[in-house]
């Protein structure tokens, strides 16, 4: 009966042993909920004006430049230039050979004295016209008074029919050259002006063919570069056949499509008369804003820049990166892209250390040095002296406790 109860026993030890170690056990320290914190950089917004820029990638053109062509039909006789090379203001290009040209301007000549000796014999002719008028007036006078004196010797038996016949031929022959003559007379005055008309065209063309005889050393018409050479010593050239080009070393002008949501802030900045230069990216080259195109396309409108000092080793054709400042835009602040939530939020850290999201509005952006691209932002929540987040943290929300590891120099 006793060894019934002995695990009961047991059990009942067992249990009053681990309530005894229960109460006695230790008591563990109470552990505090810490709130986690974020180590972020900041920068002290300092509120000022910034010019917007603009990144553009435009074509270097030659809007001044020149074809030179050949003003007769000749041979090249010499060309002292080669393609890419500067010449200055009235240098010789390209020579023609005299043997094809001097012939022109003798031919223009002896038609000019042609036309002359014309004039002064229509101006002879004139004369003895003149003089033969009254002579052949007294002939047709004495034939009429033969012609009635022999009508009067007919009527008499005096005279035969036959004579009378003569009579009448001799007048009608005399009126015929009389009126021949007086003809002549009336259209001196046309064939004078058909004479001197023609010796003005002759005239016209010689002084023509002076010039292009002239010309036949084609010069440069200014300080350039040289390009687009299509003619070589030897070659035979047809009037008006293209021989080089020549675009001045001052002249060139670069070419970028700027979109569509800028043409009309640079518009009315241009129309008030505001510089807007763009810059190449190297920094060597600069450019000023002259116009836009006269036609758009669905990307954007070309804007035209000027370049503004020597044109070095650019040449037409080129593409070049620039960097277009964008009228001024007051109370903006230079922010790295990090410090951006989406399109137009910002966190500022209060005074007890934790996120406050603000709204601002996007501005463009600026270039900073290392070749950085910053956004320019304003809003009406941004006061001077305010420190703004500027690392990313993916978790970012209002109220967010941080630690500030850092501050950026703006």
């Amino acid at each position: 009966m006793l060894k019934r109860f002995i695990p009961l026993l047991v059990l009942a030890l067992g249990f009053a042993g681990f309530m005894a170690l229960k109460l006695t056990r230790p008591e563990p320290p109470q552990v505090a909920a810490q709130e986690r914190s974020w180590r972020v950089e900041i920068m002290a917004v300092a509120l000022r004006q910034h010019r917007p820029e603009l990144a553009l990638y435009g074509q270097l053109t030659a809007p001044e430049m020149a074809t030179l062509a050949a003003p007769v039909a000749a041979q090249v006789a010499s060309r002292p230039v080669a393609d890419g090379q500067r010449v200055a203001a009235g240098e010789v290009l390209v020579a023609l050979a005299e043997a094809d040209t001097a012939p022109l301007l003798v031919q223009a000549q002896a038609e000019v004295a042609d036309l002359e000796a014309q004039l002064r014999s229509e101006s002879i002719r004139h004369a003895n016209d003149r003089q033969a008028l009254a002579n052949e007036q007294a002939i047709v006078v004495n034939a009429e008074r033969q012609l009635q004196r022999t009508r009067t010797l007919v009527a008499q038996n005096l005279a035969s029919q036959g004579q009378l016949d003569n009579a009448l031929d001799a007048l009608a022959q005399a009126r015929l050259v009389l009126a021949g003559r007086e003809r002549s007379i009336q259209e001196h005055p046309t064939r004078q002006q058909r004479l001197e008309a023609q010796l003005s065209r002759a005239e016209a063309q010689l002084t023509a063919t002076r010039r292009d005889v002239s010309r036949s050393e084609v010069t440069a018409p200014f300080a350039g570069v040289i390009t687009r050479l299509q003619a070589a010593p030897g070659d035979q050239v047809a009037r008006n056949q293209a021989l080089l080009s020549i675009y001045p070393v001052h002249g060139l002008e670069l070419r970028a499509q700027v979109p569509h949501v800028y043409r009309e802030e640079l518009a009315a900045a241009l129309a008030r008369g505001e510089p807007l230069e763009a810059v190449a990216t190297e920094g060597r080259y600069r450019f000023q804003m002259k116009r836009f195109a006269g036609e758009s396309a669905p990307s954007g409108t070309e804007a035209i820049f000027r370049l503004l000092g020597e044109a070095g080793s650019l040449r037409p054709g080129g593409m070049l990166p620039v960097v277009l400042q964008r009228p001024a835009v007051a109370s903006t602040v230079a922010v790295p892209y990090s410090a951006l939530y989406g399109n137009s939020g910002v966190y500022l850290v209060t005074a007890d250390q934790r996120l406050r999201r603000i709204e601002v509005q996007r501005q463009g952006e600026v270039h900073r040095p290392g070749d950085q691209r910053w956004a320019l932002i304003s809003g009406e929540n941004l006061a001077d002296g305010q420190r703004l987040v500027v690392t990313h943290l993916p978790n970012a929300i209002e109220g967010l406790k941080v630690d500030i590891a850092d501050e950026v120099t703006p």
